[in-house]
This record gives C-alpha cells, sequence and structure tokens, in this order.
C-alpha cells in the first residue's frame, strides 16, 4: 500500500498557498515500492522503475536521411556541377552496404547503409540522372542527409529515466533499442465515492431536489487517463456512521481514496468528521478558486506502518475539475514514482476584465481566439459557477492568475493552461 509520513499538524486555520500544498505533497508522499516486469505493449502510462540503458547505438549504423545518391564530398567540384558515374545501388535493409571508389556514386534509399568511403548523399529531387550516371550541383556541406550511428543515443547512455511516465514516444525509443520488457512500479488503486442526499445516480429516478452524479464519472475518466487502477463505491448519504465505515474500508483495499463533497463547513458536511475519526488531516481549505475546500489526509491501512492517502473534493463538478489537475494529479504522480511535471503555462492575452482576492490563486475558464494581428488573446466564459459543466465543455483551458494579483485588464498578459496539458 503507498505510504504517507505522518503529520500532527493538520492545517485548518487560514487558506493555505497552493505552494505550500505542493511541497507538502510532495514531503509527506512516497511512492509505492512494488515493481513489475512488463512488456513494451502493456507499458502505455506506467511508470519507469529503473533507468534503461541503451544496449546499442541508435541508429546502429551509418544510413542515409532521404532517397537520393551517396558519394565522397571530395570528389565534387567547389564551383559548378558534377558527373559521377553510378555504381550500385543500396536499399533499406540490404546487408552488404558496398563500397564507392573515386568518382563514383551510389544510388541509396531512405534507411539504406552507407556505403563504405561516402559520407554525404543528395537527394533525388535536387540532381540530373542519366542512364548509367548522375550529374550533381555543387554547393552541399560535407555529411549533409547522412545519419551517424549512435547520433540518436549512444550505447551505455540512459535512454529513459527512472520516473519517467511512459508514453508512445517512450515506448517508441524502448522499441527501437530492442527493448521487449521494462521494469515499472504497480499500478495505483484509486477508491472513489461521491456524498450527498441530493445526488442520484444517472438514469435512476430523480426527485425534485436531486442532481444526477456527474463527479464520479468525471473522476473516472481524469484517472483512467492516468492508468490506474479505479474502484467506483458509488454515492453515500450525509451519514457520518457510514461516510466512516466506507472510507475507512476502502483505506485498506487502496492507495489512495477520493470523495467529492461534504468537505465544507456545512452541518451536513460529514467527510472531514469522518476522515477525523480514523486518520489525520495533512491540509484542509486550500487558497484556490474554485476549489477551496480541498482536504489531504493519511488514514490507516490494512497493514501496520501501511496506509492510504485521501483527498476529499468539494461537491461542484468545476471545482472537482480544478482541485483533481492541481491537487489529485500531482499526488498521484508522486504516489506513482512519477518525476514532477510542473505546469508551464503559456503567456496570452487576456481579453476581459477581472477583480480576484489578495493571496489566493484562480483558475478562470477561457476560450482561446486569434486577434486580427495574429496574438492569441483568452475570452472568459460568460458564467463562472462551479457547477457549471458547459463552462468545461465550451472552452479550450484555463488562464491562472497567481496570488498577488487583484485585478487585470484587456491587453495585461496571463498564464493559459490547456485542457489536453491540465489532464495529461
Amino acid at each position: 500500500m503507498a505510504q504517507l509520513i505522518d503529520d500532527c499538524l493538520a492545517f485548518s486555520g487560514p487558506l493555505m498557498p497552493l505552494e505550500d500544498m505542493e511541497r507538502l505533497i510532495a514531503e509527506r508522499i512516497t511512492p509505492v515500492t512494488e515493481i513489475e516486469t512488463v512488456p513494451l505493449s502493456n507499458a502505455y502510462r506506467r511508470v519507469l522503475a529503473a533507468d534503461l540503458i541503451a544496449p546499442v547505438n541508435l541508429p546502429p549504423f551509418d544510413n542515409s536521411a532521404v532517397d537520393g545518391y551517396a558519394v565522397r564530398h571530395a570528389d565534387l567540384n567547389a564551383s559548378g556541377d558534377t558527373t559521377l558515374k553510378v555504381s550500385g545501388r543500396l536499399q533499406a535493409g540490404q546487408r552488404t552496404a558496398g563500397v564507392v571508389n573515386k568518382g563514383e556514386a551510389i544510388r541509396i534509399f531512405t534507411g539504406a547503409p552507407m556505403p563504405s568511403g561516402a559520407d554525404t548523399v543528395f537527394m533525388q529531387e535536387d540532381v540530373q540522372a542519366q542512364d548509367n550516371a548522375v550529374t550533381l550541383p555543387h554547393g552541399l556541406e560535407p555529411g549533409a542527409n547522412r545519419r551517424l550511428a549512435g547520433e540518436d543515443l549512444r550505447k551505455g547512455a540512459i535512454a529513459l529515466a527512472v520516473g519517467t511516465v511512459l508514453d508512445a514516444p517512450q515506448i517508441a525509443l524502448a522499441a527501437a533499442l530492442g527493448v521487449t520488457e521494462l521494469k515499472v512500479r504497480r499500478r495505483l488503486r484509486v477508491a472513489i465515492f461521491s456524498t450527498g442526499n441530493e445526488v442520484v445516480e444517472p438514469g435512476a429516478s430523480r426527485s425534485a431536489a436531486a442532481i444526477f452524479d456527474a463527479n464520479r464519472y468525471l473522476l473516472a475518466q481524469l484517472l483512467g487517463r492516468m492508468n490506474v487502477l479505479v474502484t467506483d463505491l458509488g454515492i453515500l448519504p450525509d451519514d457520518p456512521g457510514r461516510l466512516t465505515r466506507a472510507i475507512g474500508e476502502a483505506a485498506t483495499r487502496h492507495d489512495l481514496v477520493i470523495t467529492s463533497g461534504g468537505v465544507s463547513t456545512g452541518e451536513a458536511d460529514h467527510v472531514r468528521g469522518a476522515v477525523e475519526k480514523i486518520g489525520k488531516l495533512v491540509f484542509w481549505r486550500v487558497a484556490i478558486k474554485p476549489g477551496r475546500p480541498v482536504a489531504m489526509a493519511k488514514l490507516p491501512g490494512a497493514t501496520p506502518g501501511e496506509g492510504a492517502a485521501f483527498v476529499g473534493l468539494p461537491g461542484n463538478p468545476v471545482a472537482v475539475f480544478v482541485t483533481f489537475v492541481r491537487v489529485v494529479r500531482p499526488l498521484l504522480l508522486r504516489l506513482a514514482g512519477a518525476r514532477p511535471q510542473p505546469l508551464v503555462p503559456l503567456p496570452v492575452r487576456v481579453g476581459f476584465t477581472y477583480k480576484k482576492k489578495n493571496g489566493r490563486r484562480e483558475y478562470v475558464r477561457v476560450s482561446l481566439r486569434r486577434r486580427p494581428d495574429g496574438e492569441l488573446e483568452a475570452i472568459k466564459h460568460p458564467q463562472d459557477g462551479a457547477g457549471v459543466i458547459t463552462s468545461l465543455t465550451e472552452t479550450d483551458g484555463l488562464l491562472e492568475f497567481a496570488d498577488d494579483v487583484t485585478s487585470v485588464a484587456p491587453g495585461d498578459r496571463a498564464g493559459f493552461l490547456p485542457y489536453a496539458v491540465l489532464m495529461g
């Protein structure tokens, strides 16, 4: 199970700055320790548990980068065209590369090994070919269109570092090196609940005062993008005893337990109380909007010394999304042993007026449009509510306003975070 370093000083006073929250996650969360070996076909979105050392050069031999003619650069005229005899033909996969003698050229195709003596390749569209000869223009640099053995990666170098999240390019690199399996950390086990007497399952009978549950479906899809094992434990009513039992039981079988709703300060918000009965809060109430009432805790596990992390998210879907990408996703990466993946907002022009409180990080849903001058401009969605799901489906990402910003005006600059980047 996951390890969470003990913390007897739960934060429940003033709002916690986002940087302090990130520091606590880095300090208090330790990765799962179990390691397994998987074939490349099962390695997608897994976390590498050991450095992958290149067993061969990549590419393994000098080869042509284009279809054309391989020549000795020393045979070319310095101030005019050069005509050379074509002495052979080389295709990719051909075992014998042959030799280019003085005054000769060899017809070569992309990926074919460079013949001995040749150091430069002319692209076929740049030359004039005759029956057994080729005329080459002057001006091509030595070594042009030639790929050297090991220029991508040298044998013995670190191809992929421990903690790498294996996506398509990383798996392709391993395959190009001839690797068939990789050592990875085991997949995380995550349990999700929704809470609230007003929440019902989509498709179920709904009273006039009830709403269909969107949060579990949102969380399941976001977690699926991270390739974790998700257990959907349904909807829990606002009952302190049932909440305590359900959360405690889930902690014995999972690395992380996530709930949505019930972490605010209302009389029917019982999640925080349930967590404090069985575990210890690490923080509660973060200086982020939307999503201020977000909690993290340590819960006991089935084995002494082991346990699960707990994150309690707000009840509104937009707040769930924002707190997932800014709180849960970094926590999961840490649990999985992945290297940190800092968010790098893209600077864009602000196209609206906005005011906010000092000391709080705010994320505003925006769409991008290109101005006549070519500059990208962020346009705020007309509805701010944290329950407005269409403010996510009708926008492109979040505009991040720093803690010390109190107002922005059209023409100001702010950092844009695309949804695709936030979700990984």
